[in-house]
């Protein structure tokens, strides 16, 4: 999986889906998707990166806790053979559940 084909992957999620962050006025209502790159993790061998990789973060939004939405999330992850860790925390100022799958790509 290519950062280009990560687009593609979330569409099979049937959610709707924006990278970092909506912009003002076109936020959507939950559940919904954004995804993003925060940081790499590059592996080194002589002073060059060796091996490139970027951390992917994917954040399923609920205004209730949904286990049936992230079953669906998951299911589409494990197609594509992400390896992934997942948490979860109650955004109380915006009373919406973060559920947060952190990968690599």
């Amino acid at each position: 999986m290519t950062r280009e084909n990560v687009p593609t992957m979330l569409k099979e999620m049937s959610l709707s889906f924006a990278y970092d962050h909506y912009a003002e006025g076109e936020a959507v209502n939950p559940p919904f998707l954004v995804y993003r790159y925060p940081r790499a993790d590059n592996f080194a061998a002589d002073g060059v990166a060796y091996f490139k990789q970027d951390v992917f973060h994917l954040e399923l939004y609920t205004d209730i806790k949904d286990p049936e939405i992230e079953a669906r999330v998951e299911a589409v992850l494990d197609k594509y053979n992400f390896f992934y860790e997942k948490s979860e925390t109650w955004i109380s100022t915006e009373k919406m559940y973060e559920v947060l799958y952190e990968m690599e790509v």
